[in-house]
């Protein structure tokens, strides 16, 4: 089953695309470009539509989405982790 996917396999972050996703499970990813699977556990419930981390990131880290930047880490996320507005923002302001 897939539970996220993302486009390039730089990506840091990943959209879920599934319901019910709950801290502690097995997450399996489809990178869309490659036509590759990957997996991360999550570390917390993610709601559908929301972005899970891939990898662990700092404050300051540059957020990959789609193969591009689209804004910083504000609060450190570990992989596995809900990224949403609480620990990325824009870069514009």
């Amino acid at each position: 089953m897939i539970h996220f996917v993302l486009h390039d396999a730089k990506d840091t972050v990943a959209v879920v695309v599934v319901e019910g996703v709950k801290a502690g499970t097995a997450l399996e990813g489809w990178i869309m470009d490659e036509d590759k699977s990957t997996s991360v556990k999550a570390l917390q419930d993610i709601p559908i539509g929301h972005k899970v981390a891939l990898k662990d990131m700092a404050v300051g880290d540059t957020v990959i989405k789609y193969g591009i930047d689209m804004g910083k880490v504000v609060a450190p996320v570990k992989a596995g982790e809900h990224a949403h507005v609480h620990n990325i923002k824009t870069k514009r302001w």
